[in-house]
Formats: C-alpha cells, structure tokens, sequence
C-alpha cells in the first residue's frame, strides 16, 4: 500500500519519503499527524473513496511499529464493517508492503484535511484505552464528501463499491441474532420483533430499541441478564449507577457485545427511564447465518409505544383516552404535546430507515 505522508509525519516517523510511485487508488492513502485531546492522532485517508482510519493516542514505541498498526486497524474496521473475512485478507495481501512518499497535490491534501477537521468534530468519542478506533472510523464515513464529478458520496458507501468490484461478489455477511422484544405493559399489546448483528454492543442494542420503540434517549437505562429465571448480571450505562448497587453483579455496558451473552442465555430485560419504568422482555429467537446487512433490520412488531415522559402506564392510559376524545378540555393541548413527543403509529418503514444508519451515530 502507498502511504502519502505529510512532512509531519515523516518527521514523527523519521523516515525519508521514497520517489513518487504508480499505485491503485484504492490501495493508496494520504496521511496527516493532529493532535486531538492532547495526543497524537493519524488520519488516513483512501484515495479511492475517502474512507477515514484514525489511529489515536500514538506514542514513541508505537510510530516504530506504524505498519502492524495501519494493518492491524485496516483489517478490524473493515471487519467491524462486516466486509467478509476473506475479502479482507485478499484486499490487505493485494499490497502488503507499505510504501511512504510525499502527499500528491493540493486537491488531496485539502480533502485530508477536511477529514482531519470532521475528526476533531469527534474528539469526544475518541477511546483513550486503544489506539485503533474503528468505530468512530465507521461513524465519520457517513459524512457527505465532494467526489471528482462535482457531486457528493458517502465514503463508506463508496468503499463497498470498490470493495465489491475489487471481489467481484457480495462483501458483507455476518452472524445475527434474531430478537422479540416485548414492551410490558397491562392494557396493551406492544412488540417488535429485530435482526441484529451478532457482533454489536449493548449499548448498540440500545440505540436499536430506542429507534424500535420510538423512545428519544432522554434518560437511564439498563440491561438484566437472566440465566432461566435468575437474573445473573445488569449493565448498566453510567458510572454512577455503581453507587446504588443491588444483589446482581454489576458491569458497564460499554464494551460488552451481544456475542459475548447470546445464545448461552436466551433473556434479558431492558429498562428505559426509572421514572416511567418502561420494561421491555427480549427473548432470542435465532441465530442467523450469513446475514447479508451489517445494521440492524425489523421484520414485525404490534403496537404504539408511549411517549416520552407520559407517566408511566396509568399516564398513558389518560393521554390515550384525552387524544381520542375531540371533547375533552385537554384534546388540543396534548394533541400539542403528542406531536412535540414526535408520537406516531408504528411504522416499519420508518423504523428501518432509521435503523439502517443507527450503528453509525
């Protein structure tokens, strides 16, 4: 692979940059050194379709080993990506030595720069405890960039197309694990029924929900883990849940995958805001083999969830019985306030279409 590095870098690298040289534009990158949260951070960018690798919180000891780590968080994006294992490998061993010349000419530098600016945007969410952040690599390529036709591309959609031309058949595929997840609720019947990847997070799962149930994130939540009946472990999103402990163990959600649970245990509960204490029952149904989309898909569901901060059920009741009575001396003002709580019918559509970029938030 070819690696065009900015003087920047090279100094970092103490390395002399060799002539310029021919390379496949999709086996090419252009290369910067920044400085995000007081560290060292590389930004590659492909010359192809401007997929972003960044490499965060670089050191001394690891600019020695800077081929392993471009390889090494090439091959974990791309399989976080869900490109298939195989399309990886021959993609990394098509051009397995890494070259390193001069950046090529002002229009490439600018985009890279560009990049460099849509990583500090995301500075926050860089993790500190590992140098490759694929991830936030996957989440900054659903930026719209200017492509050499004076129009505009996902870079991410773009690598699938170079990716699949380069393959010549389909490029992803992976494990999931299909869902039902039921909201609890006495008087009414409200479910969906989800494709997830195998791979994903909890906290993914949880933006899976709140998409599904058409909740707005706007407080707490947790995960219960239950081997039969015995709930054996809660995740939980904050650290501050640790200073009300329970008889479960507890654990942060962050980090823990779906893969690392399912299928040995087959439910778990998920609770959404501890005001309203919405209780949602997920029962794995299946394991899916070679599912051919790297995001979430829901196949079903039944019902409308309640809007955010209604009062629980009993609240939810009173706001279905106000909506529905044009009489009521509240009709108009909570129809007001449905439509501000974004409060709509079920809608599949809609559901996927959110869905299909959910991972990458």
């Amino acid at each position: 692979m070819l690696v065009q590095c900015t003087k920047k870098l090279f100094d970092e690298l103490k390395i002399k940059p060799i002539a310029a040289t021919n390379e496949e534009s999709l086996f090419s990158w252009h290369a910067n050194i920044i400085t995000v949260n007081r560290r060292k951070t590389v930004v590659l960018v492909n010359d192809s379709n401007r997929y972003i690798i960044v490499l965060h919180g670089m050191k001394a000891k690891d600019f020695k080993n800077f081929n392993e780590l471009i390889i090494h968080s090439i091959r974990e994006t791309l399989l976080a990506e869900c490109i298939q294992a195989e399309i990886v490998e021959q993609f990394i061993q098509h051009s397995p030595e890494l070259i390193y010349a001069k950046t090529r000419d002002r229009t490439t530098v600018a985009r890279m720069n560009k990049a460099c600016e849509t990583v500090y945007f995301y500075a926050d969410e860089l993790q500190s405890d590992t140098i490759n952040q694929s991830r936030i690599n996957r989440k900054v390529g659903t930026y719209l960039v200017s492509d050499d036709s004076h129009g505009f591309m996902y870079p991410y959609e773009s690598l699938y197309k170079d990716l699949a031309v380069f393959a010549n058949t389909a490029i992803i595929a992976c494990q999931a694990v299909e869902l039902k997840i039921m909201l609890s609720l006495s008087n009414h019947r409200v479910w969906r029924h989800v494709i997830v990847p195998w791979h994903i997070t909890f906290h993914e799962l949880h933006k899976v929900l709140q998409i599904s149930f058409n909740w707005k994130d706007y407080h707490l939540h947790d995960f219960f883990i239950f081997d039969g009946d015995e709930p054996i472990l809660n995740l939980v999103c904050s650290e501050d849940a640790f200073e009300y402990p329970n008889t479960v163990p507890m654990k942060l959600e962050t980090g823990s995958k779906l893969s690392d649970y399912i299928p040995k245990y087959s439910r778990i509960k998920y609770n959404y805001d501890f005001g309203d204490d919405w209780q949602h029952y997920i029962e794995v149904l299946n394991m899916v083999e070679n599912y051919q989309y790297n995001y979430p898909i829901c196949i079903g569901g039944e019902g409308n969830a309640p809007p955010e901060d209604v009062g629980g059920e009993g609240g939810y009741d009173k706001f279905l019985a106000v909506i529905a009575d044009p009489k009521h001396p509240e009709h108009a003002d909570m129809v007001k306030w449905a439509a501000m709580q974004w409060y709509q019918d079920f809608d599949v559509t809609l559901v996927n279409r959110r869905l299909k970029d959910s991972l990458r938030q």
